[in-house]
């Protein structure tokens, strides 16, 4: 992943002990938990990609008891804080933490058999080429039957719809031009060509999007 952002993207304040602190995963977790219940399976195996501070994962295995999550992180730190998270839960239905990018080639075969995979917020802070690598590697993990969910801003027909988007948006091609919004007519063909379908386009409070797909048996 591209370590240059701006200080607008990825922000996370420190917390009680390990724990960290992101302000907007505190405001998009309940449409996202709402999301999951409308469209997870209920049991399973789920692997949450880029979990970054924990507060999501723990929304998530509350309300979907049954499903048994894996979070994984590339930094240490935030590694650190979902544990955290996890144990003051008290949900046993959350795994430790794992090290894993992403957005490099070959992790979908070591997570193989995932009924649902969740990504939120990472898409517009990597490039074109990582996105392209982490749906096929996304594609391969999942079980037959099983259920992707890509959930972040994006551009509409090329087009940024909001003064807010168009502001971070520049930020992020400023910082590094190989980054910024991914169009969502991309995200459906990229989806389509990693051999996922259906799927589904989600509007989401803040101008957000989510995209749902699924892998068909072959």
């Amino acid at each position: 992943m591209t370590g240059k952002l701006p200080r607008s993207a990825s922000v996370a304040e420190a917390g009680e002990g390990a724990k960290l602190f992101a302000p907007a995963a505190t405001r998009n977790a309940a449409a996202l938990r709402e999301l999951l219940l409308a469209q997870a399976p209920r049991k399973g195996r789920a692997l949450e990609l880029a979990s970054g501070t924990g507060q999501h994962v723990v929304t998530f295995a509350a309300a979907l008891p049954e499903l048994h999550w894996q979070p994984s992180e590339i930094d240490a730190d935030r590694r650190a804080s979902i544990d955290a998270y996890a144990t003051q839960s008290g949900l046993h239905n959350i795994a430790p933490a794992i090290a894993l990018d992403a957005t490099m080639p070959g992790w979908g075969a070591e997570q193989r058999g995932m009924d649902l995979i969740v990504l939120i917020n990472l898409l517009h802070l990597i490039p074109t080429v990582q996105v392209r690598i982490l749906i096929e590697e996304a594609a391969s993990a999942l079980a037959v039957g099983g259920t992707l969910l890509l959930y972040g801003p994006f551009t509409r027909d090329g087009k940024l719809t909001s003064p807010g988007d168009a502001r971070f948006d520049r930020e992020l091609r400023a910082a590094d031009p190989e980054i910024g919004y991914k169009d969502d007519l991309d995200i459906a063909t990229w989806l389509s060509d990693a051999a996922l379908s259906p799927i589904d386009r989600v509007e989401m409070p803040a101008n957000n999007l989510a995209f749902i797909a699924r892998k068909p048996a072959p």
